[in-house]
Formats: structure tokens, C-alpha cells, sequence
């Protein structure tokens, strides 16, 4: 019995200690933490090139990133007041509803299913999957010709499973944790491409100059949007205001072009947002 009631009290502890990962369940509002606190916690990605990477000093650069600051910095943040906290696709909605982070800015398509689960603002971003293969590789022209070959995406994203189903129900499917680590074994031979959305492979063939090629035949539309809160009305409106400024005064392009740019990547123009 004695150990039935300490496991008991080990549950609480554990549960307790769960919801103060952010700070984030004394405020209504990301908006009101922004403003009382100056502080804000910001899931991103930390091995996409280009978008959100960790750099040797333990910063983050990236175009995620950059919008992380200026969205931040509109509601009132400084960006040492920013603590970027690594997220990767399969914990992102956990870290929103259990209060590790406040916002997520992490290449994060806006989807209905998701949508059930937290809150939307943008898109800020619009993306089209693609096939990252090796360079010397002529025989990949896109999704049809993956039957019989390995392809690999990440555990919590959805990219590899709409190739099976849609396009080459004979594609074997091959789940990593990151996108770096499926690069790693394209490199290396032992799976022949890997999908998603094509600024992310474009950032990875850019750092793996000459031996990697993003097969350029986008076959979706992927609307990259920051995660909050479920039902935080006053954040979606706040986030999606910096968002619209962001584009209109030309920081939202600069940004672009300084993170993805040097990959060849043709640079789109801002997106409409989508206000819900």
C-alpha cells in the first residue's frame, strides 16, 4: 500500500513539473507573457540548413529564426529574451499543449488535424515537397519513378507516406528522427532520397555542395505557420500582425534571401495570410 501511495505522490510531482516547462499556464495570452515577462520561450529546428540550425557556438541561425526575432520583438521581446528551445516534427504539438514553449516556429505545416490540437498564425511560408537524391542520381525525376527504392523522411511528419499512397505504392519507407540524419545515410548509399518540403532539402544541398540535388517537381503546397496555444485568439491576432508587417517593410524578403538564398533557391513572394 505505502508503495502505491508514493507512487501516487511521485505521479503529481511528475505531472506538476511537467506544466512549468514554459511559464506559459499563468498567462491567457502569448501576448500577455510577451508583455509582462520580456521573456519568451520559441520552439525551432536545430539541423535545417537555412531555417533553423544550431550554430558551433549554440546560437540558432536560419530564416525560422529570423522571424522568431521579429515576431518576438513585435510583441515586445527583446532577442535576449528569446531562449530557442529544439523541437523536432514528432514533439511539437506536446511542447505547445504541455507548456515547454510558447510559440513554434519549426518549418510547421498548418494542417485541420493539427489545428485540433493547437493554434495557427500565418502561413508565413509556402513550401512544396520535393525529393532530395544524390547528384550523380538521373533515374529519381520525382515521385512516380520511387517504387522498389528506399526513401526516407522524419518520425511526426507526413511527407513519405503521401508518396506511398499518391505516387509509388512500392516505395519502402524509411523513418529517422532529423532530416540531417537521413542525409547521412543518402550520403552514404544506404537510402536514395529523402522528402520534404523544398526550402529544407534545398538548404541541405546547399551545404552538401556538388554531391546532393533537390529533384525541383514540387507535388503539394506545404503553408508554414507558428504554433501556439490552443484557442490563444489574442496571440493568433498579435503573431499574425507582426507577421503582415514583417512583410510589407521588407524584412520578411531580406531574411529569405540572406538564409537560402546562396542555394539557388528562386525566393517567392510573402504569402496571404490566413486569419481564423
Amino acid at each position: 500500500m505505502f508503495g502505491r501511495s508514493l507512487y501516487a505522490v511521485f505521479a503529481v510531482i511528475a505531472v506538476a513539473a511537467t506544466g512549468c516547462g514554459g511559464g506559459q499556464e499563468s498567462y491567457a495570452s502569448v501576448v500577455d507573457k510577451a508583455k509582462n515577462d520580456k521573456k519568451l520561450v520559441i520552439g525551432v529546428k536545430a539541423d535545417q540548413p537555412g531555417l533553423g540550425l544550431r550554430t558551433p557556438d549554440g546560437g540558432f541561425s536560419g530564416f525560422d529564426i529570423e522571424v522568431a526575432k521579429y515576431v518576438a520583438k513585435t510583441l515586445g521581446v527583446e532577442p535576449t529574451g528569446i531562449t530557442f528551445k529544439e523541437t523536432v516534427s514528432a514533439n511539437r504539438e506536446a511542447f505547445i499543449e504541455q507548456g515547454q514553449v510558447d510559440l513554434v516556429i519549426a518549418t510547421y505545416s498548418i494542417t485541420d488535424a493539427r489545428k485540433q490540437k493547437v493554434s495557427f498564425a500565418g502561413p508565413y511560408f509556402v513550401a512544396g515537397q520535393d525529393l532530395l537524391v544524390r547528384a550523380d542520381d538521373a533515374a529519381l525525376t520525382g515521385p512516380e519513378t520511387l517504387n522498389g527504392k528506399k526513401l526516407c523522411s522524419v518520425a511526426g511528419s507526413t511527407p513519405a507516406q503521401k508518396v506511398k499512397t499518391e505516387y509509388a505504392k512500392e516505395v519502402q519507407l524509411q523513418e529517422e528522427r532529423t532530416y540531417s540524419a537521413c542525409v547521412d545515410r543518402v550520403l552514404g548509399g544506404q537510402l536514395d532520397a529523402i522528402t520534404t518540403d523544398n526550402v529544407i532539402l534545398a538548404g541541405y544541398a546547399a551545404q552538401h555542395t556538388g554531391k546532393l540535388k533537390v529533384v525541383g517537381k514540387t507535388f503539394s503546397t506545404e503553408k508554414y505557420g507558428i504554433g501556439m496555444k490552443k484557442d490563444d485568439t489574442a496571440g493568433r491576432k498579435a503573431v499574425n500582425d507582426a507577421l503582415e508587417k514583417m512583410f510589407s517593410d521588407g524584412s520578411w524578403t531580406k531574411a529569405l534571401q540572406a538564409s537560402v538564398g546562396a542555394s539557388g533557391f528562386t525566393l517567392p513572394q510573402a504569402p496571404q495570410l490566413e486569419r481564423y
